[in-house]
């Protein structure tokens, strides 16, 4: 890895860009000593370098502040938010149809898609009967606590 006062390593960037691009992933992030690099699908690539031993508030708010336009842009007071930090799954398993697509009409208590928190599936049940009109979350994508990802009018 290139001398981190010299700046980032640009191989290293283009080689997680292209991870993603082959793994059809949204977001990567990688540390390496005191080093983390994150590289994201949504907007714009954001790279964050702090030292480890940090306090991790400190490390986790330019991230926070960064991920929080898109975030504000998707508010929506009919959405779903995740209620666990995790990976969230559209389907049951892979190849099979998803639980709820755009324009599916669900039920209450209904699994509309699982987050996968600490290798334990947590299905989340829809929080009210209606209509789907907007999937805000990619197949396999990294949620944060309180992010939306469905919109259920």
């Amino acid at each position: 890895m290139a001398d981190k006062k010299q700046g980032i390593d640009q191989v290293l960037i283009r080689d997680l860009a292209n991870i993603l691009n082959e793994t059809d992933l949204t977001e990567i992030e990688v540390e390496q000593d005191d080093l983390r690099i994150r590289v994201s699908r949504a907007g714009t690539p954001q790279y964050v370098s702090a030292p480890v031993p940090a306090p991790v508030a400190a490390v986790a708010a330019p991230v926070a502040a960064a991920a929080a336009p898109a975030a504000a842009v998707r508010d929506n007071k009919n959405a779903v938010t995740a209620p666990m930090v995790g990976t969230a799954y559209l389907a049951p398993a892979p190849g099979a149809r998803p639980f709820v697509e755009v324009g599916s009409n669900v039920q209450e208590g209904q699994t509309i898609l699982i987050i996968e928190a600490m290798k334990t599936m947590n299905q989340i049940p829809a929080p009210r009967s209606g209509k789907v009109t907007e999937i805000l979350v990619a197949d396999a994508a990294p949620v944060e606590y309180g992010e939306p990802l469905i919109v259920i009018e």
